[in-house]
């Protein structure tokens, strides 16, 4: 069984208009050293909760991680080693980096540490939309920071946002020439996702044209050679990333800092619970459990931040992750999991998919993926396998 750490750093250089995650500007939040400080606290408090020993991913996600010393993180990944949960070569250690925020001597810090995977918040080369969204760096800083990245052959992906307004098929078509000259091993482009009436909500490409667009990434990234893992995720063989895969493989990991998520399967039907995103209040509830050691992760937490799964909402759960993977959702993992029952209350819904085409049987019959209309369509197919209380026995 795989497990992993996700570690939160909430710094910025800028919010981005898009960005709805619990950062802050480094400005407006407590220097690094103390927010770091509270880290090492609550790995103190939590430790105990989590069967020690190997770890199979550390992801340190933000924010943007590269912004504080690296020190930091060499010292964090110190405190989890002392605390029993080890690493080594096999560990993927990732980072998430901005451009411009990275230099030879941070990288050879990382290096030296373990940092094994680097994930750039690329988004796009056009420089006007880059400023429309307030991203900091330009698209001259993107390319220096990925050529730096390649001058040390290391793993690393880039983001890449689209249906941003203004932006056209042929700005995509340039950011997708440019992306593929440089060729990282990992590629996850996202879709622009703002609710009505956000700044970011006028002037997007209409819906016909983002379908164009999605269609367009993908025709682009596996005719070059890349295999889509899951929806918004592309890798070249043998590059997928370990630490997302435990999120869509109903695998235990554990989040560390401010708003960080974590997922318990071991009880019942699983735990969900969450650290509090305002920094005073998560400051607050690390300091309140001062010298405590924990040996439940929720704990220490109100009921508001933690949710003991029934199995309906693990049901659900498990059919929209596992239909996010490419290798879709397993006939055998389902009766692993939940028994022959849920099979049956299963086949009715997935046979309706399959009838509109969202749905396909794998050719073994082993199990059901996401058509490549399913795709565009997900969340349709996630809300016909969305279950309440009482319809799963």
């Amino acid at each position: 069984m795989s497990f992993g750490v996700y570690v939160h750093i909430p710094y910025c250089l800028q919010r981005c208009t898009y960005c709805d995650f619990a950062t802050y500007e480094q400005s407006q939040i407590m220097p690094p050293a103390q927010y770091f400080e509270l880290l090492a606290q609550e790995i103190r408090q939590k430790a105990s909760a989590f069967p020690k020993g190997h770890l199979s991913t550390v992801y340190f996600g933000g924010g943007t991680p590269s912004l504080v010393p690296a020190e930091h993180i060499v010292s964090l990944l110190g405190q989890l080693t002392s605390h029993g949960f080890t690493q080594d070569k096999s560990t993927e250690i990732t980072i998430e980096i901005n451009p411009a925020t990275v230099d030879p001597k941070k990288m050879e810090q990382y290096l030296k540490a373990g940092v094994n995977r680097f994930s750039v918040g690329a988004q796009t080369f056009d420089d006007a939309l880059l400023k429309s969204v307030h991203r900091e760096h330009n698209s001259q800083q993107t390319l220096d920071t990925l050529h730096l990245l390649k001058s040390y052959d290391v793993n690393f992906s880039m983001d890449l946002l689209f249906a941003l307004p203004g932006q056209t098929l042929q700005i995509l078509e340039r950011d997708l020439r440019k992306i593929l000259e440089i060729a990282p091993p990992h590629i996850s482009p996202y879709c622009l996702t703002v609710p009505e009436g956000h700044v970011l909500s006028a002037g997007r490409p209409m819906e016909e044209v983002q379908l164009q667009m999605f269609e367009m990434i993908r025709e682009a990234l596996m005719g070059a050679g890349f295999g889509r893992y899951e929806i918004s995720n592309f890798a070249q063989p043998g590059f997928e990333s370990k630490h997302n895969s435990l999120y869509w493989d109903d695998e235990n990991y554990w989040g560390i800092g401010l708003s960080a998520h974590s997922y318990d399967r071991r009880r019942g039907w699983g735990t969900r619970y969450w650290n509090a995103s305002a920094i005073g209040l998560y400051e607050s509830q690390i300091k309140a459990g001062h010298g405590q050691q924990f040996t439940e992760p929720e704990q220490n937490l109100p009921q508001a931040q933690f949710e003991r799964l029934e199995k309906h909402q693990s049901l659900t759960d498990f059919c929209h992750t596992s239909l996010r993977r490419d290798r879709g959702l397993l006939r055998s993992e389902l009766q692993k999991k939940f028994g022959h029952p849920a099979e049956v209350l299963l086949s009715g819904v997935l046979a309706h998919q399959v009838e509109t085409g969202l749905l396909r049987v794998l050719p073994d019959k082993s199990g059901w993926t996401l058509t490549e209309e399913g795709l565009l369509l997900s969340n349709q197919v996630f809300g016909a396998l969305t279950f309440l209380a009482g319809e799963v026995g």
